[in-house]
């Protein structure tokens, strides 16, 4: 069996022996186990820590085990559920099965019936962001989603789903307009907090001398205008996902007070001397290169090498062409609900230009360029007269006998690069297109960075 995919195991039963029992077998095969005697437990220890399968008796007495198995639907969608059932429930275990359960075992059963399902359950275990690879969006809230389905969304899409279960911290990356924040809500979003708050704080938008007592908190008379005691952000996003957008922006002296908070989980108010303890997941994002900004003395190492846990690179918009058609669809559909129109369609003309200019301010560019049209502009469909004057160019298809002469390597770099945005990133049609297999092209794309 692949020990090395099935790294943690709950067992959920009010019998001790069965427990007891279960937990051996999982022992013996060298995976880690924990136990609960009922379901309440089951949940408390469920939001604490991360199972990869959990064997769950349907009746308990404090909570049924079909409960938790919502729960797990719910918040825990990673995590493979195995029911545990007498020989007399019939219904109950075809009722588990349709809420998603992935097996289910009949008391009494054997050491062989554990190793099978487990072994089982190890191939079945591919990373969720694989079952979700066909969708064209990710959710990242109640109304939040991104919109993709090229190879780096797919890529981006599987680094929430491995990240979002844990509690490790995550540098997000990227040009400005990329998506940083609706990428931390996502993966705030599929983890264990995502009832708990999600604390934004832009380090560019609030004045230093307010910061500390934004983040921290103050006493009463701690400073001018400190009439009364104020929690802080910190404070209030307690149990939840705390998210720092442009980090760079922070003094040294504020580097060094979150380096403190990030080591310790504890802080005082201004003014205070007392500590308060937190349990918070921090996320942080920054458009700007960090180790550029350690060279240059503006930001401290060691607070790096902190956020530098779970790395998360966002790429820019023209480097994900393919995903435009998609992303103009659903700005159009947001928009018209949001003004209370019908959605127009858009000509192939005007089309050609979006994909043709570049986007320097990426998906939020396109979504202000969007929701300007449709208020702007009138009728059934947009035409290229409709669009902003800047991505009204002619568009440029790929032209490999111009006048610069360029070595045969940059050729095919640029070829596969041009069929791969006109084929929204599907790797089989590239390679059918360039007559080549996909391990090839697999290959030629990692060469040439593609």
């Amino acid at each position: 069996m692949k020990q090395d995919t099935v790294r943690k195991v709950l067992v959920v039963d009010d019998e001790a022996v069965v427990r007891t029992g279960v937990s051996r077998i999982v022992n013996h095969l060298g995976i880690g186990v924990d136990e609960a005697d009922d379901g309440k437990k089951a949940l408390a220890m469920l939001q604490e820590n991360s199972y990869d399968v959990v064997f769950l008796d349907i009746r308990m007495h404090e909570m049924g085990g079909l409960e938790v198995l919502g729960w797990i639907n719910k918040h825990a969608p990673g995590t493979t559920a195995v029911m545990i059932t007498g020989i007399s429930e019939p219904d109950m275990v075809i009722q588990s099965m349709k809420m998603g359960a992935f097996d289910y075992l009949v008391k009494p059963f054997g050491m062989e019936d554990i190793e099978h399902i487990l072994e089982r359950a190890a191939k079945d275990m591919e990373p969720m962001a694989a079952r979700r690879a066909a969708d064209d969006f990710l959710q990242a809230g109640p109304d939040r989603v991104i919109i993709g389905t090229s190879a780096p969304m797919k890529k981006l899409y599987s680094q929430i789903f491995k990240v979002a279960p844990t509690d490790s911290t995550v540098l997000i990356t990227g040009e400005s307009g990329t998506g940083k924040e609706l990428v931390a809500r996502a993966i705030h979003y599929h983890s264990k907090r995502n009832e708990r708050e999600f604390v934004p704080v832009d380090c560019s938008a609030l004045v230093e001398n307010l910061l500390e007592s934004e983040l921290f908190g103050h006493v009463k008379g701690s400073f001018t205008g400190a009439m009364s005691n104020k929690k802080g952000l910190f404070e209030l996003a307690n149990h939840g996902t705390f998210f720092f957008d442009e980090i760079s922006n922070l003094s040294m002296d504020m580097q060094a007070k979150l380096l403190r908070v990030i080591q310790e989980r504890e802080f005082s108010q201004v003014g205070g001397s007392s500590r308060i303890k937190v349990d918070i997941r921090i996320m942080v994002a920054s458009n700007r290169d960090l180790k550029t900004a350690i060279a240059q003395n503006r930001f401290r190492e060691d607070l790096f090498y902190r956020l530098h846990v779970i790395p998360i690179h966002l790429p820019p918009l023209r480097e994900r062409k393919g995903d435009l058609p998609a992303l103009v669809s659903y700005f159009i559909r947001k928009n018209a609900r949001k003004i209370g129109r019908d959605e127009p369609e858009i000509s192939r003309e005007a089309m050609e230009m979006l994909e043709a200019y570049p986007w320097p301010g990426n998906v939020r560019e396109l979504e202000n360029t969007i929701e300007r049209i449709m208020i702007l502009e009138e009728g059934d469909v947009i035409l290229p007269e409709h669009l902003p004057p800047d991505t009204r160019q002619k568009t440029q298809e790929f032209a490999p006998f111009s006048d610069k002469l360029v070595c045969l390597k940059e050729l095919e770099r640029e070829y596969i690069r041009h069929v791969l945005e006109k084929t929204g990133g599907g790797i089989q049609k590239t390679a059918s297109i360039l007559g080549i297999n996909r391990k090839t092209l697999s290959m030629k794309m990692k060469k040439y960075g593609l």
